[in-house]
């Protein structure tokens, strides 16, 4: 919240909205003047956004749901609009959706003053005043309509701390009806549309599940809970689960649904957004845990889901004892892996080789296997490939107990197809079900991975990746053991290299004297490419050169040298890597 202090209050906001060469109107999107002075509304906000700023997009229609909402119920309120457009046209169209005023777009010095008024670094910004006196009520009047509607209103700092004592009381004396049930409704509903009393839930267990229709690792979530949802509905343990939809039209929320066993919030509802912030939504997926009583048992068991899979049932209601002896299994049976335990679930006891002949798993026993999680649609994935082909040949040239198993995350057979037919090694099949359980045993967040299973099928390393692409061929069999001779080898190339290597030296490319230092990577400021080992470093200024960029005029310098490699929904490429979001 904003201290009233510094908010002018001379003549309220019919002197702030008003302009220094006598401009006395604001306009509506019929092009209607209106007077300043006519405004009757006791609270105003001032609604900075712009067309061209996709967050604006999204806030504006929740806006005018909350200020419609607010006008219908006769509250004392209006929206001017301070565009940040780049031209008139753009301010025409975007204003045409908006139901309130706005300063107009020619007047650009007005619109500059209200923006170094406010001290506007970002939109869509909602600075919310009261219209007399000019006061700040706030100026988080986004966060506020996201998180509270058109119960924030007023908007004073009164009436925020009221809806959080509110809330307070409400998780102090919450009950299965006061998170699921409003005034209006005291029913859930199933996909085929019938109504389920919130009143069956009482004395059950209850899942509280966020969901969006489409996003990966939901929809993965999702079906691993369905098996654990039938599973404890067969043992006959008094469990259901609430899907919470987040999806704003009724298709989505359909698609989403149709698929699923349990019950749900009906579509549109305000509840959803209002769990969503009663339990602090930040990520998904998401399952809160509501016991017998209707208190919160756990604010979130998704990660013990995704850590165990299916097995997650055995855990039920999810007690530390209960998660302590699933933890020991776990632990267990990871003791006990093996390449069939992992590669072989039910009749897919296959892999694919070249031509698509069906290759049994009992004949990759014994070997050390890659398992290398990549797909076509991944930048970092396509450059890594070469890179992998090529120490694949060099390790079966001395190696004939290794083998590589592609497993995708493409989308579209064609481009599973079409990656696949540059490598020389074996794959799962596009779409095959132990991808996921792989996926979730080795925490596998982002590709291109590799993880490293030895001859006795026990995990060697999951991130074979990074020895291979520092020691290549030579990583091989990726233990500990070898990675640590690898590395002490390295070492000594490096401090062989820099022998003869002036200390410290003065080049024309800076001012300042240049040290010889030890380093990981960096960019040479002489050829602005990468560089590792040796830098001559200025520390001042942050300032650095290749050996060879620093030594040139007394001749070449060989040195050791990386360059650093070149989504759908649900990822986000950087670097190297392409992670889920």
């Amino acid at each position: 919240m904003a201290d009233a202090t510094h908010a002018a209050a001379d003549g309220g906001v019919a002197t702030i909205l008003a302009s220094a060469d006598g401009r006395d109107f604001l306009l509506r999107n019929s092009a209607d003047k209106v007077k300043i002075s006519s405004i009757k509304a006791s609270t105003v906000a001032l609604y900075f956004s712009a067309s061209w700023c996709p967050p604006c997009r999204r806030f504006t229609p929740k806006l005018i749901e909350a200020y419609n909402e607010l006008v219908s119920q006769g509250k004392s309120f209006e929206v001017v609009f301070v565009s940040g457009d780049s031209d008139q046209d753009a301010f025409n169209a975007y204003f045409a959706k908006m139901p309130w005023l706005a300063v107009p777009f020619s007047d650009s010095e007005a619109l500059a003053k209200l923006n170094e008024r406010y001290k506007v670094m970002g939109i869509p910004h909602l600075v919310i005043l009261d219209a007399k006196s000019g006061e700040i009520y706030t100026e988080d009047g986004v966060e506020l309509v996201h998180e509270y509607g058109t119960e924030a209103y007023p908007f004073t700092t009164e009436r925020i701390n009221e809806l959080k004592e509110q809330e307070k009381a409400a998780k102090d004396n919450q009950t299965i009806h006061s998170l699921f049930g409003t005034p209006t409704r005291d029913y859930l509903i199933t996909n085929k549309g019938d109504k389920v009393p919130i009143s069956d839930l009482e004395g059950k267990y209850v899942g509280l599940c966020f969901v969006v229709n489409g996003y990966g690792p939901v929809v993965q979530f999702t079906s691993v809970l369905a098996k654990i949802y039938e599973k404890l509905k067969a043992v006959g343990e008094k469990f259901e689960v609430v899907m919470v939809s987040l999806d704003g039209d009724e298709e989505s929320f359909n698609e989403s649904f149709a698929d699923m066993p349990w019950l749900a919030i009906p579509q549109g509802d305000k509840m959803c957004e209002k769990l969503a912030r009663y339990f602090e939504l930040s990520g998904l997926p998401m399952l809160v845990l509501i016991g017998p009583d209707g208190k919160t048992l756990n604010d979130d068991i998704a990660d013990i889901i995704d850590e165990h899979g299916p097995d997650a049932w055995e855990a039920f209601p999810f007690s530390a004892e209960k998660l302590e002896i699933l933890a020991e299994k776990a632990k267990a049976k990871a003791e006990s892996q093996t390449l069939e335990s992992l590669l072989v679930t039910g009749d897919l006891d296959f892999v694919l080789g070249k031509d698509g002949a069906k290759v049994p798993v009992s004949e990759l026993v014994g070997k050390t296997v890659l398992l290398y999680f990549s797909a076509k649609w991944c930048p970092p994935c396509r450059a890594f490939l070469p890179k992998l082909v090529n120490e694949y040949n060099k390790i079966k040239e001395k190696h004939n107990d290794f083998e590589i198993v592609f497993i995708s995350s493409d989308r579209e057979q064609s481009s599973y197809d079409e990656f696949f037919s540059g490598m020389p090694w074996l794959a799962l099949p596009l779409g095959d079900e132990r991808k996921q359980q792989l996926s979730k045993i080795f925490k596998i967040t982002g590709i291109p991975s590799l993880v490293a299973i030895g001859p006795d099928g026990k995990t060697v390393t999951k991130d074979a990746k990074t020895p291979l692409v520092a020691h290549g061929a030579d990583a091989f069999p990726f233990t500990e053991e070898k990675l640590q001779e690898l590395e002490k080898e390295k070492e000594k190339k490096i401090n062989d290299m820099a022998k003869g290597w002036p200390e410290k030296l003065k080049h024309d490319l800076h001012d300042h004297e240049l040290v010889l230092t030890r380093c990981t990577t960096y960019g040479c400021d002489g050829c602005d490419e990468m560089g590792d080992s040796w830098s001559y470093r200025c520390k001042e200024c942050d300032f650095d050169l290749h050996p060879k960029c620093a030594l040139e005029e007394k001749g070449d310098v060989e040195m050791g040298e990386e360059n650093a490699e070149a989504a759908p929904a649900g990822y986000v490429c950087e670097g190297d890597v392409c992670r889920k979001v």
